[in-house]
């Protein structure tokens, strides 16, 4: 079911962690942000458009983790749009044989046999250093950088004051750094101070995981983000809501103290 966040905004929620997947109108029809989870979700969604008489005529995949990436046959073939790195990231996985099962060793046993893979990862690049969404729509503003995955970019839907965030701001998740990049702490906390930019032209944040944030929240995430990396810069204790024994997902400390023991050996 679609539930409206804001004017011209809606969202879908996935039962996986709280998987939002972000619906914008336009004139002519929507654009669909990381559409997801599982083959009866993904059908349910295009069931719901087709209902709302709004085909969808642009997709993007905020970054390249595979639960932003998924399509089904019933949501068309309209462009599907991600910044160059994440298409360039998909690309070379989509050349390896064995990428299937190279996906399926991270998918969720509980879902695995949900989860399409037929379209998965079909992302056109932008050109380098796009700024804006080509779309027939509201003006949706580019924020690239490398905060969580190569090729992220969050989404500033400018009229409608909303910052689609993808796997950052979450109030159930904590920041997941990128691990694989040469600075990732650095690279985290440069990401939020571009959100920090624009923090003063949103009203309703979107996470990728989790509630959607309304006013005063969208500073607080940004604060809680930053406050987390910094402890795991400094190698300071915690005092996030989002680890330790309020956890709202128990396996989040576990996964905590790991990332912690990565970054200490890079």
């Amino acid at each position: 079911m679609l539930q409206p966040v804001a004017e011209g905004v809606l969202i879908h929620v996935s039962e996986f962690i709280q998987s939002n997947s972000v619906v914008v109108q336009g004139r002519q029809g929507v654009l669909l942000v990381d559409p997801g989870l599982t083959v009866t979700e993904l059908a349910g969604l295009a069931a719901d458009l087709r209902e709302l008489g709004q085909p969808v005529v642009a997709g993007f995949s905020t970054h390249p983790d595979w639960d932003h990436v998924l399509w089904h046959p019933d949501l068309g073939d309209a462009p599907r749009y991600g910044t160059d790195a994440c298409a360039a990231y998909l690309l070379t996985l989509l050349a390896q044989p064995d990428w299937p099962e190279q996906i399926a060793e991270g998918l969720p046993p509980e879902y695995a046999e949900e989860i399409p893979m037929e379209l998965l990862g079909l992302v056109t690049g932008l050109p380098a250093g796009s700024t804006q969404l080509p779309w027939d729509g509201p003006t949706v503003r580019l924020i690239e950088h490398r905060g969580h995955a190569p090729g992220h970019a969050a989404l500033l839907i400018e009229e409608s004051r909303v910052l689609v965030a993808g796997d950052m701001l979450s109030d159930i998740l904590m920041p997941f750094l990128d691990l694989e990049a040469a600075h990732p702490l650095e690279d985290y906390l440069a990401a939020l101070e571009l959100f920090d930019s624009v923090a003063d032209r949103v009203d309703v944040v979107i996470p990728g995981h989790g509630s959607v944030g309304v006013g005063e929240q969208v500073r607080a995430r940004i604060d809680l983000d930053r406050a987390y990396v910094q402890a795991l810069r400094d190698g300071a204790a915690f005092d996030d809501p989002r680890v330790g024994s309020s956890a709202p997902l128990e396996w989040l400390t576990d996964l905590s103290s790991w990332q912690r023991e990565q970054l200490a050996q890079k």
